[in-house]
């Protein structure tokens, strides 16, 4: 296994001298309770925390935090399942079982976000993997994440699949006074057959949605990423239907569907899981794919266009781009006015912070 071949500076950019952590700082641990067993643990000290997005992304945001690497949700699609290849972990069964956890990210991102080189901008998480997988439940790492955020007033967004985000829903209340603050959940479908062999690991799509109605009734805005809509499993118009129905029950401010991508690591995953699974449909998935990573255009237009139909329908629309709010500092106590014999016409005023 190497950890010396991930860099970053601490602004999150790429640097060619300092490693991400060293095999000094790895401590592995495995916990013998029935909701960690067979799961280890890599405890290591990153050195830095927030990372850059590469330009060529398709991805509407340009900085991220990942406490974890690797994700017991062991969903089959998982895009994020090459990035284990990078530290010589297994990127099947390996990226399921094998957790690389950044023990010191509050901490890290805390100093990071008060360092000059940063200026505000707006941090995803659950990006690559679930920053409130199981493991969380453990290591306590968001808490912490979300306080450093709402202390610097730094807008930030969670994409997950985890119930465990409603534990910290008093923080992200108290974040959403302050600063720009979206929640997205994961539910690409409420097939409970398809969900019980794709995402084993997950809570049942209906525990989700109920995360999306507990965050709307306390006043924060929730959309649902209706992802991935899984080709020929999970597309038909009535699966797609009942879906968006429960969605919208659910109270969502958005719906925005995407269609299954299969990058490299994770698309020879999912195959050996088709082949096991669904052997009927290997080759209609590679002549979906011949082209590459992501399905047709005309298979995604048409994906978007039904959905978009069905959330019309029941009252929901597609999520737009949100502008991060701005803090609106308090406005000072008035001085005590001085009597003066006779008004004058006002000058201006010199507003201060404090």
């Amino acid at each position: 296994m190497r950890w010396e071949n991930l860099t970053a500076d601490p602004a999150g950019g790429p640097a060619r001298d300092a490693a991400l952590f060293g095999a000094d700082a790895v401590t592995t641990r495995t916990f013998d309770t029935p909701e960690f067993r067979g799961i280890t643990f890599h405890e290591v000290r990153a050195r830095s925390i927030v990372n850059r997005v590469p330009g060529a992304s398709r991805m509407p945001f340009e900085w991220t935090v990942n406490p974890y690497r690797g994700c017991s949700h062991a969903c089959v699609y998982c895009f994020a399942r090459k990035t284990h290849s990078y530290l010589d972990l297994d990127t099947g069964l390996g990226f399921d079982s094998q957790i690389v956890v950044k023990v010191n990210a509050p901490e890290l991102l805390r100093r990071q976000l008060a360092s000059r080189r940063w200026h505000g901008e707006h941090i995803a998480m659950g990006t690559n993997v679930d920053c409130y997988q199981r493991a969380e439940g453990r290591y306590r790492l968001m808490p912490g994440i979300i306080a450093a955020l709402r202390d610097h007033a730094n807008p930030f967004s969670i994409l997950t699949k985890g119930t465990l985000i409603l534990r910290d829903l008093d923080l992200l209340k108290q974040a959403s006074e302050v600063t720009d603050v979206g929640i997205s959940v994961s539910v690409g479908f409420t097939d409970t057959e398809l969900w019980r062999t794709v995402e084993p690991g997950t809570p049942a799509p209906e525990r989700r949605l109920d995360v999306v109605r507990t965050l709307t009734d306390h006043g924060i805005g929730c959309g649902v990423l209706m992802a991935p809509v899984i080709p020929f499993l999970g597309d038909h118009p009535a699966q797609l239907r009942a879906t968006v129905q429960a969605v919208a029950a659910s109270g969502a401010t958005s719906v925005t569907p995407l269609v299954l991508h299969l990058r490299p690591g994770a698309r020879e995953w999912f195959m050996a899981w088709l082949e096991h699974h669904h052997p009927y449909l290997v080759r209609r998935y590679e002549r979906l794919y011949a082209e590459g990573a992501y399905a047709p255009k005309w298979y995604q237009r048409r994906i978007t266009r039904q959905v978009h139909e069905l959330a019309q329908e029941y009252g929901i629309g597609p999520a737009r781009a949100g502008m991060p709010r701005r803090i609106t500092l308090p406005e000072p106590a008035a001085a005590p006015t001085p009597a003066a014999p006779t008004p004058t016409a006002p000058g201006p005023t010199q507003l201060t912070l404090l």
